[in-house]
């Protein structure tokens, strides 16, 4: 049995569905159904069964079950903007380590979610201390696990593995509102006006310039299940795609991927700006001082693990996740 929490989320819902698609059917998803259209991330996946995250972390702590083959750990309070310090500290750094403990003391494989936000406005993103200075309470909550793992990663007696999570984007995302990625935002813009926007310039970078690691949710399955099956590997390890991309280049690839689907011609960044399909607004004063403007893993340390497979690029990647939104829309399965 695989304990997958956060089960019902974006990521998670994709770990599920990527070990099915391998014949793994035996998951216990863990999540909290509060927000409720959660559920439809699963309705096309095979689970064993469904635990809220407060009856999974009673049960585990009162001995109720057997020892589980693995736990990914993907649950977490991801809101950036969330200002609860106590509520993000509880949900992301507290619950996480009553699994982790848990697992050390059964000798379970704890696979679990860290994230680019440790490193804050840092101009490195190495999985070193010296690179880390989250900007805000989520990215703190994740740093402070971190370095809880790193104390312990010599003396453990099962493998621990951390992925710090960059952008990612791709389908199952719907029920995140604003914290989706830029990518499911340019889908909904562009089908409301025709039009896709993005911020001015700002913190040096041109308009629509700033610049992010975008890494598909297809890869960030595929590298949870490549530490699954090699449990002599721990660590922490970055998960991007070591390529940084400006966000025009996300809105040109969903706006021409739909405009194909019109059987329209693909154009260039300046025949966009020219014909009204993608515009600049202003940059939110509340994000100023607490905003990324550019993010490039380091992947030296996941390419040592031995994981040599290519990452998708946003051309790539965002091509087939609006493909995937598109069926999704029409009511159909994606592929």
């Amino acid at each position: 049995m695989i304990v997958v929490t956060g089960g019902a989320g974006f990521i998670g819902a994709n770990i599920v569905k990527a070990l099915n698609d391998r014949g793994v059917n035996e998951i216990v998803a863990v999540d909290n159904l509060t927000k409720a259209d959660k559920f439809l991330n699963l309705t096309d996946c095979e689970i064993a069964d469904y635990l809220d995250k407060h009856e999974f972390l009673a049960r585990l702590q009162a001995g109720a079950f057997k020892k589980f083959k693995a736990v990914l750990h993907q649950g977490a309070c991801s809101d950036t903007m969330e200002h609860n310090g106590q509520y993000m500290m509880q949900n992301n750094f507290e619950y996480s380590k009553v699994l982790l403990n848990y697992c050390q003391s059964k000798r379970i494989p704890f696979l679990y979610a860290s994230s680019a936000a440790v490193y804050g406005a840092s101009k490195e993103f190495r999985e070193d201390r010296s690179c880390e200075a989250p900007l805000n309470v989520y990215g703190y909550s994740k740093f402070l696990f971190d370095q809880y793992v790193r104390r312990m990663l010599r003396r453990r007696s099962a493998p621990v593995v951390g992925f710090r999570y960059f952008n990612v984007y791709g389908d199952r995302e719907s029920h995140k509102g604003r914290m989706a990625s830029v990518a499911f935002h340019h889908f909904n813009q562009f089908h409301e006006s025709g039009r896709v926007k993005l911020f001015e310039g700002n913190d040096g970078y041109a308009a629509g310039e700033q610049r992010r690691d975008f890494v598909s949710v297809e890869d960030v399955a595929a590298v949870n299940l490549f530490f699954l099956d090699r449990p002599g590997k721990s660590g922490i390890f970055n998960l991007g795609t070591g390529r940084a991309q400006p966000f025009n280049d996300v809105a040109s690839a969903v706006i021409n991927t739909l405009r194909k689907a019109n059987g329209e011609s693909a154009l260039a960044l300046p025949e966009l700006l020219r014909h009204g399909l993608l515009e600049y607004v202003p940059f939110p004063d509340a994000l100023k001082g607490k905003y990324q403007s550019f993010t490039q893993a380091d992947m030296t340390q996941l390419r040592k693990a031995g994981y040599k497979r290519p990452f998708l690029t946003v051309e790539q990647g965002v091509e087939r996740y609006v493909r995937q939104l598109l069926a999704r829309r029409s009511g159909a399965r994606p592929a």
